[in-house]
């Protein structure tokens, strides 16, 4: 019963406010929407990239040649690992040169060190590509307070007016004049915190996935040495 008087208090002083206090409304709550609305795509994705990289992890153990990776390459092509395995085999499969006599792949030093360089860059563009939209997250957390703000300002300047027109102070006058300045902070923080814990949640989940696309580079290049390096 007080939950319901409580929020059909607020929703009257959000029906009584002027139009800039709605409109800043109006933007917080559209912040709100978008900044969840990608904090639930993020969660799902990473849950499904978190058990596709425990599959891979799990499975270039067993890989005994080459031919495995490939065929792991191909098991797993339309997942985050399977598309790192590839990308890097294939920038290998460029450079290696098969030597018919010796039947055994040739590679330079210095063709080494593109492979490993390349391996890493690999990684810093998916990385890259998994920070996509935290920043909408960071500006929310970042903006939203500052809007709520404005809008307690700009109500506190629209209750002084009021208090000047009526020529009285009393607590009648100003009350509800604060409310509505007030609620608009309310709301600013309302979607600041939320913003910063998902923005905090979501860089975790990029590191971990950043971590764990080292730990597959590590046994990547450990195999592709026992294969290709002989």
């Amino acid at each position: 019963m007080v939950k319901r008087i409580f929020g059909n208090a607020i929703w009257q002083l959000v029906m009584q406010a002027d139009i800039v206090s709605k409109i800043v409304l109006l933007i917080l709550l559209a912040f709100s929407i978008v900044c969840w609305a990608i904090f639930l795509y993020k969660l799902i994705l990473f849950r499904i990239k978190k058990n596709q990289m425990a599959k891979v992890m799990s499975e270039i153990k067993k890989a005994g040649s080459l031919d495995d990776l490939l065929v792991l390459v191909a098991k797993y092509k339309d997942t985050l690992p399977g598309y790192f395995i590839s990308k890097n085999l294939s920038f290998l499969k460029k450079m290696i040169v098969i030597d018919p006599e010796m039947d055994r792949a040739e590679i330079t030093p210095r063709q080494w060190e593109l492979f490993q360089q390349h391996i890493d860059q690999t990684i810093e563009d998916i990385v890259y590509h998994e920070q996509s939209y935290l920043s909408v997250l960071s500006t929310s957390a970042s903006v939203a307070p500052l809007l709520g703000l404005f809008g307690t300002v700009w109500g506190l300047i629209h209750s002084f007016v009021r208090i000047s027109q009526k020529q009285s102070a009393d607590i009648a006058t100003v009350a509800p004049g604060i409310a509505e300045a007030l609620i608009t902070t309310l709301a600013g923080l309302a979607v600041a915190v939320p913003a910063l814990l998902m923005f905090n949640f979501c860089a975790s989940r990029v590191r971990n996935i950043d971590q764990r696309l080292t730990l597959l580079a590590d046994k990547l290049i450990l195999k592709v040495q026992r294969f290709v390096l002989k």
